[in-house]
């Protein structure tokens, strides 16, 4: 397949557009290939299109959505090497990287298959009528989960392919029953285009309507904000940066009808160091956090940017054996300028503040958009009163805090405000005599882990990434894992209505077999 830079608008390859923007190889800082914006025409048809699929798409099976998602899969694989290179030339990651990141889209294209055509997912609750019940009869009344409309999805950048066109978000909404509109990210508009249009082959090949999927191309906020606010969009899937999150989420907010955004907007995910850990395996300690600072050139949004220790002999020796691991770690590319700048903005205005001290940092390389990893250090007190010290610094960067005691490490976690993730590295006997700070670092994210790192989110049923405000617009729900699928329908109860009209998942027989909650007992047996 070759990369025609146009846009996917169902079934159909446009560009009517003279303007266009040109990819972008990081790595070599050379130009690729051109790509056509979309025209106010283009996206006018491209979301008509996602209206008209939407009413005969929401109506089919679990099963026939599910030969969708595995002929996603399919086709992805079958790009092979060409979608591989595309994406390591756009993003400056390494191949094993893309590899793995292809597994993981088709994994969870797969997984929400299988949920699918289990079929349980709906929440079938089923009330029985009793027309003898005194004072007053009691109604038959039957609810399920059911899809929303067409959701715009945006393309995260440090995900090429499982965070963008095919990823979590688009996996979850089509999986609900919703058509999607993806907004391509300017940094692998060649990625975005091959995996569209493979999904594009494969709503063909599995009958899907015309419309079920598009993918546009637009610089900037313009095309965003555009299919934010049309009416026929009822809701968005973001991963990306603060204020680009809030600016989507604001707008939606003003729309005539509003609608929920779930954006998942970055992390500093602290960690917290406690003195039994240390001192068992202080310098182990150190080169796994080394390694998970470092990952990817620190572009995850759940990249430890922040560890907690309580002063002493024990985090003098973890900070020593940090800084020697992060000194010898060659710099790597960033996926994009913007980003590059970023990081050395962010690191610099970090070390500029009172009483921040650096403990170490990489060399820096000749290259293009190399990130230098670097950690440095602060006091509890000096971090508390000083705000700018509570941002996310976006790459292989992380500040350590120095606090004096127990006391002030749970002050400095409760300023954290909210995150994906917090980390409790610890002995196992630690955890009752720190139980308040255990506490302090729940209360503020949607995952918190014992003796682990906070890189790598797996993709599973039990998974939640999102967490309190600023780190995600909604805590309640997850962007990764089945339970995604959820931030994209709405509960919809049927009162007194006839077998026969009934939809399967809410009939007497329950022809799929689904388990279902019926007069307050979850049961799989007809009624």
């Amino acid at each position: 397949m070759v990369v025609q830079g146009k846009n996917i608008i169902g079934f159909s390859l446009s560009a009517t557009s003279e303007d266009f923007v040109t990819s972008f190889d990081p790595r070599e800082a050379r130009p690729l290939e051109k790509f056509y914006m979309a025209t106010n025409e283009e996206i006018e048809e491209t979301l008509q299109k996602a209206s008209q699929a939407f009413g005969v798409y929401k109506h089919f099976s679990g099963s026939k959505k599910a030969d969708f998602l595995e002929a996603i899969a399919d086709e992805i694989l079958a790009l092979d090497d060409v979608l591989v290179q595309t994406a390591v030339k756009e993003s400056g990651l390494p191949e094993a990287r893309i590899i793995g990141e292809r597994g993981r889209t088709v994994g969870q294209l797969r997984l929400f298959a299988q949920l699918l055509r289990d079929g349980s997912w709906v929440d079938a609750t089923i009330e029985t009528a009793q027309p003898d019940r005194q004072p007053l009869p009691k109604p038959d009344i039957r609810k399920m989960l059911v899809p929303v409309g067409p959701v715009v999805v945006f393309a995260a950048s440090n995900f090429p392919l499982a965070f963008s066109t095919a990823g979590g978000d688009t996996a979850s909404a089509l999986a609900a029953g919703n058509p999607v509109i993806v907004k391509a990210h300017m940094s692998h508009l060649g990625t975005n285009e091959l995996v569209a249009r493979a999904i594009a082959q494969a709503a063909k090949n599995t009958g899907m309507p015309d419309g079920v999927f598009s993918s546009l191309n637009g610089r900037g906020s313009s095309l965003g904000q555009q299919l934010v606010m049309h009416p026929v969009v009822k809701s968005v899937g973001f991963t990306g940066s603060y204020s680009g999150g809030m600016a989507l989420y604001k707008a939606a907010a003003q729309r005539e009808e509003p609608i929920p955004v779930f954006a998942e907007m970055g992390s500093i995910n602290p960690v917290v160091l406690l003195p039994g850990k240390l001192k068992a395996s202080g310098r182990e300690t150190a080169r796994q956090y080394a390694g998970s600072i470092t990952l990817g050139a620190g572009q995850f949004c759940t990249n430890p940017g922040l560890l907690l220790g309580i002063e002493g002999e024990e985090l003098d020796i973890f900070l020593d054996e940090l800084a020697k691991e992060i000194e010898a770690v060659v710099p790597a590319t960033m996926l994009n300028e913007g980003i590059w700048k970023s990081y050395q903005n962010g690191r610099a205005k970090v070390l500029e503040q009172n009483g921040v001290t650096l403990l170490g940092a990489a060399a820096e390389q000749e290259g293009n958009h190399l990130g230098a990893a670097a950690v440095a250090c602060v006091s509890g007190a000096n971090f508390l009163n000083n705000p700018n010290l509570h941002e996310e610094v976006f790459g292989p960067f992380s500040l350590v805090v120095k606090c004096t005691d127990k006391e002030q490490l749970q002050q400095v976690i409760r300023s954290a405000r909210g995150q994906l993730t917090s980390t409790i590295m610890a002995e196992p006997g630690e955890l009752t005599e720190y139980k308040d700070v255990v506490r302090e670092a729940s209360n503020v994210a949607g995952r918190v882990l014992f003796n682990g790192v906070p890189t790598g989110v797996e993709v599973c049923h039990a998974m939640q990434h999102g967490g309190p405000f600023p780190s995600s617009t909604d805590s309640r729900f997850t962007s990764v894992g089945t339970d995604a699928i959820k931030r994209f329908v709405r509960p919809l109860a049927l009162q007194g209505f006839p077998e026969e009209a009934l939809p399967d998942e809410l009939k007497n027989s329950n022809p799929l077999g689904i388990w279902r909650k019926v007069n307050g007992e979850l049961t799989r047996d007809a009624i």
